[in-house]
């Protein structure tokens, strides 16, 4: 696991990281505090997967939408 920092990370790179912190916690391979702490960087990776799809939507639905909305 890497520890760029969430906020710069790509739409991709902010997935990859949280399936890999789902897996760590699924497979229960790290000692509480250390779950505790990927949790919360899971969290972080979801929001941060959400934001940069929204983003990505927007701009779509910028570009298709014609000059009458």
């Amino acid at each position: 696991m890497t520890d760029q920092p969430v906020a710069e990370m790509s739409f991709e790179e902010a997935l990859r990281a949280l399936e890999e912190v789902v897996g760590k916690l699924e497979r229960g391979e790290v000692p509480l505090d250390e779950s505790i702490a990927l949790y919360e960087r899971g969290a972080a990776l979801k929001e941060r997967c959400e934001a940069k799809l929204k983003e990505a939507e927007e701009k779509v639905a910028k570009i298709t939408l014609d000059s009458e909305g």
